[in-house]
């Protein structure tokens, strides 16, 4: 049976995903004459830039969280349904979820990526993610917990290994959350736990290429580096890991080391429903789409944000995995579904760089613009601006502002709690009482 929806002399848009490319798309499609169907497995749409920030404490969850009913509760032509898509029948035009079945006319898949281990099953099973609201308050809980369970211990190795922080991967989200949990063990942590030593406490960052923030200028990487480094941090540049038991994590030269606590922000690959031909999926299992994004070898299924991938003269690799990307895509899709509406011609997507930041602790950060690249402590305030900005309600930045300050002036944070929910795999389960 299919999932109800009220059938309409309209044709039917459906959005699989809702994150900044699929949540654009459906607002700008607002009051054009389609029929719009919003799905995604959650029921809210998720701020990804600052998971990280959640992870370490510094605002709570819900401030980067946004319910979608209440972003279309006025508009009569949208609905939303909360499930899962396992596969598209693309004969039938139809979609098979954990609902039943739901017919489109036109297809948009903006259902993202998530975390790439490259088949290391170890490093599957035991590090963790941060591709969803629930994999940072995960490692929020793992990081409490494990200063929680040193301050009992009266072994000093064992105290290291639960103290010890890895993040692997140089990106923005590598360096972000790593600058994060630098600044918990200078400002934060000896106040809480006066009876624990952090000195002994080593968090590091482990890259696979020369540099951290490959997407950015040299200067930003230059910077990044210097940055963490004044932290405390240890960045280990060209280095490759290869396994991790849970306990000790290894590297491709030889060196071990001793941690409960790996953060992967290493890989990523798209998420794409079964049923999609393997000649209309690229490298990263992308989906491969022209300039209008419409998926390769197909006239009615279109894919924008981090899922696709767009080749350009400009962009051989495709665009960057950005928010921005999947923000302008959306518009652009928007405007050519009202275009093919209206039997006017439609617009090829071009990607407007407005350019790239990342921020390492507090008065730091590193921002690409188009015209200038700076970091330091106005860096720092421009990244504040433009996040703040981009948070979908009034409420949630009032809730982050407030928070910022507080941290900022007081040098603490007020979310240092262990809340455990369901306890899935990659959402860092508790230790057992002999780890």
């Amino acid at each position: 049976m299919p999932v109800n929806i009220p059938e309409t002399a309209q044709k039917r848009i459906v959005i699989i995903g809702a994150g900044f490319g699929g949540l654009k798309l459906a607002q700008k499609l607002i009051g054009s004459g389609y029929q719009i169907v919003l799905i995604d497995k959650n029921n809210y749409h998720q701020f990804q830039p600052l998971f990280y920030q959640v992870a370490s404490a510094g605002i709570e969850p819900s401030s980067i969280l946004f319910p979608l009913r209440k972003i279309f509760q006025k508009q009569k032509d949208v609905y939303i349904r909360v499930t899962e898509v396992f596969s598209v029948d693309y004969e039938k035009k139809e979609l098979h979820t954990s609902l039943d079945t739901v017919w489109y006319d036109y297809l948009v898949i903006a259902s993202g990526v998530n975390s790439n281990f490259f088949g290391m099953k170890n490093m599957e099973e035991y590090a963790i993610p941060m591709k969803s609201i629930s994999e940072a308050m995960g490692l929020r809980n793992r990081l409490l917990q494990s200063f929680e369970k040193a301050v009992t211990l009266r072994d000093q190795n064992d105290k290291k290994a639960l103290l010890n922080v890895v993040v692997v991967g140089g990106g923005p989200t590598g360096v972000e959350v790593a600058g994060a949990i630098a600044e918990m063990k200078k400002f934060v942590l000896p106040k809480d736990y006066p009876d624990l030593n952090f000195d002994h406490m080593q968090i590091n960052l482990v890259e696979g290429s020369g540099a951290l923030l490959a997407v950015m200028s040299k200067h930003a990487s230059e910077k990044a580096l210097f940055y963490l480094k004044r932290l405390g941090v240890n960045v280990l540049l060209d280095s490759r890991v290869t396994d991790y038991d849970g306990t000790t994590l290894s590297l491709g030269d030889g060196q071990k080391i001793r941690t409960k606590t790996v953060i992967w922000a290493a890989g990523i690959s798209g998420e794409i429903p079964e049923g999609i031909p393997a000649e209309s999926i690229g490298r990263g299992r992308r989906l491969v789409v022209d300039d209008y994004n419409r998926i390769k070898g197909f006239e009615d299924i279109y894919a924008i944000g981090d899922v696709s991938v767009m080749v350009t003269a400009d962009y051989p690799n495709g665009h960057p995995q950005v928010a921005q990307v999947a923000i302008q895509q959306g518009r652009n899709l928007a405007r050519n579904f009202i275009s093919m509406k209206n039997k006017a011609q439609l617009k090829p997507y071009k990607y407007i760089d407005r350019g790239a930041m990342a921020t390492i602790g507090r008065n730091r950060a590193v921002a690409d613009l188009p015209f200038v690249k700076f970091s330091g402590f106005i860096a720092w305030l421009t990244w504040m601006f433009v996040h703040l900005m981009a948070i979908v309600g009034v409420k949630n930045r009032l809730l982050i502002f407030i928070n910022w300050m507080w941290n900022y002036l007081t040098y603490d944070q007020s979310l240092r709690l262990i809340l455990w929910a369901t306890r899935k795999k990659n959402t860092a389960t508790p230790l057992a009482p002999n780890e």
